[in-house]
């Protein structure tokens, strides 16, 4: 069923549903225009057709109270005539277009060309073929045979290109697959709440049916549509469909539509599902831009890259795709892919109007369809830190890449033509033109040669498969990656702002102390102790003032705990009243949900929960529970020890708090306090008017709640800090307990110079007169702040974002937040890495997040800043690594070729070096699992060089070591071997043993060169470990392998002729001395070495300001990403030489060369690329022209802003 395409799905269930529709009271199609109408036009057109909602759960044949009979067979029949819960995937893009894809590659295109050209040409033998007056044919007349085999050279270079596509494609393949898998992985692991047959289940999203009746609560994410049918305050954000970021009230006689996609912000209830799938409007809104994705593609070719996947052009920033929800998920994505941004914005702009501006570029993670992973689409601030500086660094490398290989090829023909025709005086014969343009095409493929080997195009590959082997291991850590960067950010970080309870704390509430009728217990009383009268209210108070869906339930096995469901400090009360050895079931069977006259539910602003029964005669009552310190200033009575109120005034209040509330709070406990109030049956109250509601209390008990920390927090939160990160609590709970439980975890410790505040107090500090936040106001504070209590989710908002815009530090903080609730979102998205809980986190917050932690537990997030670092050394391993092959590779071939007019290195053994050392090396260094030593350092920050100052060394101090023994070889090689020279050898002539030995041993100091490159800080032992990696010395010794067949059996089309044992011996000798080599390199201490330079840093005017990132619709983020190999960036680095010609042309009157081209460098960062300009020279000259005396100041290196005009 996957497999099929939207439309076909659609119009297979429109068929059923004709046929079918007579067993139930409604047809599909009825439903789904009825849920296409909203508020009073809904209600009306209900009471119209069915009479209400009562009449369309019989015609559905369901029960508003006992749901569904939940049997198989009728199960069956409503998923066939309405639909499953289910909206098929976009196809996933077969083998063979990513084959297509991966040969889009502009290197292999002109490798491609240059073959099929020598190809060509080899077959084509002209009559002056036999004139020996055409070209300087040194070395003799070539024999026959040899001529014959001119083609291979050819046909040797189509296949390795053939090689690296295949492999190319076979990893994104793969990474597509894991993709899927990991997506299925989170479809699964949704569940939802129904009722079946008078049970409370949770069953799989996909599993819902029409006339199911599902439970919805603060948090959830609605599956399917429904209407309401009856609930408490439930409150929707709509934003996702209607782009409106209003909550929009629902009942059932003003606005019964639930839509699927939505949020429920605040209240629960329940709804009846109408509608699944693709017939939710969700799904009508997929079903529509699948089968307009497809003709959006064929206009769209240019640029794009085919199946992107289109996304909805939901409205609200905010709004982003539910990361579980089938395929719902991808819809409510307020994203589009990067292709389709600008066709689809137009939609979007008629859509939202205000919304639109906030469209901004998906931020899809490497590779596989945007909309198939569903991942949250938050577009980050900024590229990830390591996506940016390998972004420089690439185009850094890919034009000195360029220019080598101009050159290379420009000396060549130079040298050939000043040789044949000046030297020798050799005419221009018409009949020799074919063997002069040999002679070219062979110049042209080693320039080309040259090129390919300066470009690393492993580097897209090692970033890739460090990520995702990263993000398949991080799994078995807990740690549930949705976007890929966000692991790589993790290592970065050097704030983590975390939730109190659940994340430190275990989540598991209990009542330890109680203060009921005067008498504070310090552990649980003994029932005969409380006043009957007291006992009563309060077994009353906790029963009916808390969710119905929250229980205690009987323990699975013998001896463990009772098992908590639901709203965690709710259990902890209900757990209070079975302790008193009273039971709540009674009170709320005698009290069902139905009757409950109206409930205040709790929200961060309340801080309460409040609920009003009539009593049997006719009067009301309100019981409240909620924080302590809030709820007692409302209560002027007290029940005292005969379970009588008595006054209950503010001194009372004040000696209570010291003597009750603080002592709890000291403990570490969070105190409650629980109370009711009793109003006449007239005139009836105003309920709306909360604040004469909720007042007059009489308080009936305060109790202590524990929540014991996690057993391995402190340990983890002591890794932490010794790796350079400051963790910070944020908590909604007293300031006392928050403290407490701070000192028990460590993250304070008594006598360090540290603050704690409330959310009042910190508002108040970094406020001015106005009310409004001052930046300089919070950087006073935030470097001391350790704990934040009493702090609503705004607060945490603001804490984030003033850590991370704060410019008090010189690198700029990098944000990890934990968040669970609903409220948690914004702060989530704000983060560099939100970390969601996944099993106390609503679908809210897990959306907004980046990272789930599958256990809930604090030392997972340490775990994930592990492989975070790990991932960025693995990286600059491969870096190192490849580098060094580079430079030498590029050297050999250019020097080679400009002595000898041959290079020594010829094109097929380039691929191949390229081949083992790019795909292989990539693949061997960035699968090193991570230890614990990278917990030892500091986070490296975002103006960290790639490329250090040890890599440096390491990387020039080891080409040395090569080039001197290459040179040493190939202009001495003959004599120290005894075998004839190979240098100057004529067009086609047969492999020479000597240069097969320079390839033999140049390969084998790569392969020893590897195992240096496993360590980049400058360590001794480069073995350490190297047997917890099975891959490395897998493909260490497969290489070795392969080099052993294509010397001894590659023959002509490798170049090679076979060698003797003692050749071999040398040539693995030399290669050998590469360990040696590196322990001399290691001794040398970098401090001297101040010449050095570092490479691939990330400064400050990179990053891009704000105001900018609404204008590049598209940054060159995520594009980047996905266009996936290096070369591109640097083929526009390219198109930008002659703009940069050009603008320093503009800038010969006011401005240094330098300052042009460095802000030249950064208009380049920024201006957005591909698909949506056709001329980026044309940008970024007017751009750099637009602000011409802003330049000295730029150059100077002040940050400033550029507009695109």
């Amino acid at each position: 069923m996957g497999d099929m395409t939207n439309s076909d799905f659609y119009s297979k269930n429109q068929r059923n549903e004709s046929s079918h529709g007579g067993e139930f009271g409604c047809t599909m199609e009825e439903l789904r225009s009825l849920m296409e109408l909203r508020g009073t036009e809904a209600v009306v057109k209900i009471k119209e057709t069915y009479g209400d909602t009562e009449a369309i759960c019989r015609r559905l044949k369901t029960s508003p109270v006992e749901g569904l009979p939940g049997t198989a067979p009728d199960l069956e029949k409503r998923k066939q005539i309405f639909g499953q819960n289910f909206i098929p995937p976009k196809k996933p893009k077969t083998f063979l277009q990513l084959v297509w894809e991966a040969l889009q590659d502009v290197t292999l295109i002109i490798l491609e060309i240059a073959a099929i050209i020598s190809l060509g040409l080899s077959f084509y033998h002209p009559p002056g073929e036999g004139n020996e007056g055409c070209a300087t044919a040194q070395g003799g007349a070539e024999d026959e045979g040899e001529a014959e085999a001119g083609w291979i050279e050819g046909a040797a270079i189509l296949l390795s290109v053939i090689c690296v596509v295949l492999v190319t494609a076979f990893n994104d393949w793969s990474k597509e697959k894991q993709f899927r898998g990991l997506q299925s992985r989170i479809e699964q692991e949704q569940k939802f709440t129904v009722v079946r047959a008078g049970q409370v289940v949770q069953i799989p999203v996909a599993e819902i049916v029409v006339g199911d009746i599902a439970q919805v609560k603060y948090g959830d994410l609605l599956p399917a549509d429904g209407l309401f049918i009856q609930g408490n305050d439930l409150k929707i954000d709509e934003s996702s469909l209607t782009g409106e970021s209003d909550q929009v009230r629902k009942s059932v006689d003003k606005d019964p539509m639930l839509l699927s996609g939505t949020h429920v912000m605040e209240g629960s209830g329940r709804m009846l599902v109408t509608a699944v799938g693709v017939n939710s409007q969700t799904g009508i809104i997929f079903t529509l831009l699948g089968a307009g994705g497809e003709e959006e593609e064929k206009k769209d070719k240019k640029g794009v890259k085919k199946g992107d996947g289109l996304q909805l052009p939901a409205a609200d920033g905010a709004a982003a795709s539910n990361a579980a929800d089938s395929a719902n998920a991808s819809l409510v994505n307020g994203k589009m892919q990067d292709g389709n941004v600008d066709a689809s914005q137009s939609k979007a702009k008629q859509q939202d109007g205000a919304a639109a501006m906030e469209m901004q570029p998906l931020k899809s993670a490497e590779g596989g369809d945007a909309d198939d992973r569903k991942k949250a689409s938050m577009h980050k601030k900024e590229k990830s830190v390591l996506q940016g500086k390998l972004t420089k660094l690439a185009v850094q490398i890919g034009k000195a890449g360029l220019v080598m290989s101009a050159i290379t090829v420009i000396i060549l023909v130079l040298y050939f033509t000043v040789d044949t025709f000046v030297v020798n005086k050799k005419p221009w014969l018409p009949e020799c033109t074919p063997v002069y343009v040999q002679y070219f095409v062979k110049f042209f493929i080693i320039g080309v040669t040259v090129l390919v080997v300066a470009v690393p195009e492993g580097l897209p590959l090692a970033v890739t498969i460090s990520l995702a082997y990263s993000v398949k291991k991080m799994m078995k850590d807990n740690n549930l990656v949705r976007h890929l960067d966000a692991c790589e950010t993790m290592g970065n970080a050097t704030a983590i702002c975390s939730d109190k309870t659940g994340t430190l704390t275990t989540n598991r509430m209990t009542v330890v102390q109680a203060y009921v009728g005067d008498v504070h217990y310090k552990e649980i009383p003994d029932p005969s102790s409380i006043n009957t009268n007291t006992m009563e209210l309060l077994v009353n108070a906790i029963a009916i003032n808390s969710a119905y869906t929250t229980k205690i339930l009987p323990p699975e096995k013998e001896g463990a705990l009772p098992r908590q469901v639901g709203n965690k400090t709710e259990c902890g009360l209900l757990g209070f009243v079975l302790d008193l050895k009273q039971d709540y079931e009674p009170v709320r069977s005698q009290m069902p949900e139905e009757k409950l006259y109206k409930v205040y539910t709790f929200n961060s602003v309340r801080k309460s929960m409040s609920t009003v029964i009539k009593l049997p005669d006719e009067s009301f009552r309100m019981y409240s529970k909620g924080a302590s310190e809030i709820v007692l200033k409302k209560c002027c009575k007290i029940l005292n020890g005969a379970g009588e109120p008595r006054v209950f005034r503010p001194r009372d209040r004040d000696e209570m708090v010291k003597k009750v509330i603080e002592p709890m709070a000291c403990d570490g406990l969070r105190t409650i306090c629980v109370a009711y109030r009793d109003f006449p049956s007239s005139p009836e109250p105003d309920w709306d008017n909360e604040n004469d509601i909720l007042n007059d209390l009489t308080c009936i008990c305060v109790v202590g709640i524990e929540d014991p920390v996690r057993p391995e927090v402190p340990e983890a939160i002591r890794k932490c800090q010794r790796a350079g990160i400051t963790v910070r609590m944020v908590t909604g709970d007293n300031i006392n307990t928050a403290r407490a439980i701070a000192i028990k975890c460590g993250i304070i410790h008594p006598g360090e110079d540290f603050l704690c505040l409330e959310g009042k107090e910190f508002n108040r500090r970094i406020r001015n007169e106005k009310g409004e936040i001052e930046q300089e106001r919070i950087d006073k504070i935030w470097p001391k702040l350790r704990v934040l209590a009493r702090s609503s989710p705004t607060d945490k908002h603001t804490l984030v974002k003033g850590i991370i815009d704060s410019t008090h530090t010189e690198q700029r903080q990098v944000v990890a937040v934990t968040g669970d609730g609903t409220n948690d979102g914004p702060a989530l998205k704000k983060a560099d890495v939100g970390f969601a809980m996944g099993i106390a986190g609503t679908d809210v917050a897990k959306e907004a997040s980046d990272i789930i932690l599958t256990d809930d537990n604090f030392s997972s997030i340490v775990k994930a800043v592990m492989w975070g670092r790990n991932v960025y050394d693995s990286i600059s391993k491969f870096l190192q690594f490849q580098l060094t092959v580079n430079v030498v590779a590029v050297i050999v071939a250019f020097t080679g070729a400009c002595i000898t007019q041959d290079s020594p290195l010829k094109a097929v053994q380039m691929l191949w070096v390229n081949l083992i050392m790019d795909t292989f090396a990539s693949l061997a260094l960035a699968t090193e699992p991570p230890t614990e030593t990278l917990l030892l350092r500091k986070p490296y920050g975002r103006n960290k060089p790639l490329i250090s100052r040890t890599m440096m060394k390491n990387i020039l101090g080891h080409a040395v070591y090569q080039l001197a023994l290459i040179f040493t070889l190939l202009f001495v090689g003959e004599k120290m071997f005894q075998i004839d020279s190979g240098r100057n050898a004529p067009l086609h002539s047969p492999p020479s043993e000597h240069y097969t030995i320079i390839f033999n041993t140049f390969v084998m100091m790569q392969l020893f060169n590897e195992i240096n490159a496993r360590k980049i800080h400058g360590e001794r032992n480069v073995f350490d470990g190297i047997f917890r990696n099975p891959i490395f010395c897998t493909i260490v010794l497969g290489t070795f392998a392969i080099q052993i067949v294509i010397v001894q059996f590659g023959g002509k089309p490798f170049s090679c002729s076979p060698l003797q044992l003692d050749q071999w011996m040398w040539c693995i000798f030399i290669g050998l001395g590469e360990l040696v080599w590196g322990q001399v390199i290691a001794t040398i201490p970098t401090s001297r070495l101040k010449f050095l330079k570092e490479a691939g840093r990330l400064t400050q005017k990179e990053e891009i300001p704000e105001e900018e990132l609404n204008e590049d619709v598209e940054e060159i983020d995520h594009a980047e990403r996905e266009l996936r190999r290096g070369q591109i960036l640097w083929f526009r680095g390219l198109n930008r030489i002659q703009t940069q010609i050009e603008v320093v042309n503009t800038f010969k009157s006011g401005a240094s060369f330098q300052g042009a081209l460095r802000r030249q460098s950064s208009v380049t960062s920024q201006s957005q690329d591909v698909a949506n300009l056709s001329s980026p020279s044309r940008v970024s000259l007017s751009n750099a022209l637009s602000s011409p005396t802003s330049l000295p100041p730029a150059a100077a290196g002040h940050p400033r802003r550029e507009g695109v005009p």
